[in-house]
């Protein structure tokens, strides 16, 4: 099963509300997020054996990426909402 399939409904429901390209981007932001909840719960079990106050070394490089990833994509998402308000700015004149 594809993540279409797997987030049918959740997919539906924030592409009605932001449109496609907003909406499937806010859907990535969700399971970026699940995942990185995920990820640092596993990082408490998984200390590193220098910093026990942190995750092991391979964890911090994966919650690393996934916070990069997750950055990138709130940008894109306030990109697109600018560019969205501006078109609609424009229309006004």
């Amino acid at each position: 099963m594809d993540i279409f399939d797997e987030k049918r409904a959740e997919l539906e429901k924030h592409e009605f509300m932001m449109g496609v390209e907003r909406g499937r981007l806010a859907v990535a932001l969700d399971l970026l997020t699940d995942s990185l909840i995920m990820v640092g719960q596993h990082g408490v079990y998984c200390a590193s054996s220098r910093n026990p106050s942190k995750p092991a070394l391979d964890l911090q490089a994966v919650l690393s990426g996934m916070e990069g990833a997750k950055a990138l994509i709130q940008s894109v998402m306030e990109e697109l909402r600018k560019d969205r308000e501006q078109g609609l700015g424009n229309r006004d004149q």
